[in-house]
């Protein structure tokens, strides 16, 4: 899954991704930027 990292300014793939699901019922994609380690966060479509 691939994510823009604010950090990188750029979109990476995401590293321990994991599936969450939000407090409105949405699910998203969270995990890591492989290259400085931010954290990286993506919203899913329904």
């Amino acid at each position: 899954m691939e994510a823009y990292c604010v950090k990188c300014k750029a979109k990476r793939e995401m590293k321990d991704a994991k599936q969450v699901k939000m407090k409105n019922g949405r699910n998203a994609m969270k995990g890591k930027c492989p290259t400085c380690g931010t954290g990286l966060y993506r919203i899913l479509a329904s």
